[in-house]
């Protein structure tokens, strides 16, 4: 069975930092592209980042280039996202994603990012 678990949101001050987590089961996260989203009250989801299965390449929306850095550890069969120099602009609950003929989804993780 497939599953995804987004943890590591929280409540921070502008500036400060988080690390998300994405732990699979019941597929390979280096098999296949895995990306992470947000979602603001008010907005559409977005996408935020992504990791390919094959080389490890990575893509970033403009809005968090240079501050967040997406990664994978096979053995753990996780993606994190470490979000920098964190925004209130930033707030959103976060979910991570994986598609494979068939869309998964986490259940989200809030971060606010606020004084």
């Amino acid at each position: 069975q497939v599953q995804l678990v987004d943890s590591g949101g929280g409540l921070v001050q502008p500036g400060g930092s988080l690390r998300l987590s994405c732990a699979a089961s019941g597929f390979t996260v280096g098999d296949y592209v895995i990306g992470w989203f947000r979602q603001a009250p008010g907005n559409e989801r977005e996408g935020v980042s992504c990791i390919s299965s094959s080389d490890g390449s990575t893509y970033y929306a403009d809005s968090v280039k240079g501050r967040f850095t997406i990664s994978r550890d096979n053995a753990k069969n996780t993606v994190y996202l470490q979000m920098n120099s964190l925004k209130p602009e930033d707030t959103a609950v976060y979910y991570c994603r994986a598609d494979f003929g068939t869309t998964y989804w986490g259940q989200g993780t809030q971060v606010t990012v606020s004084s």
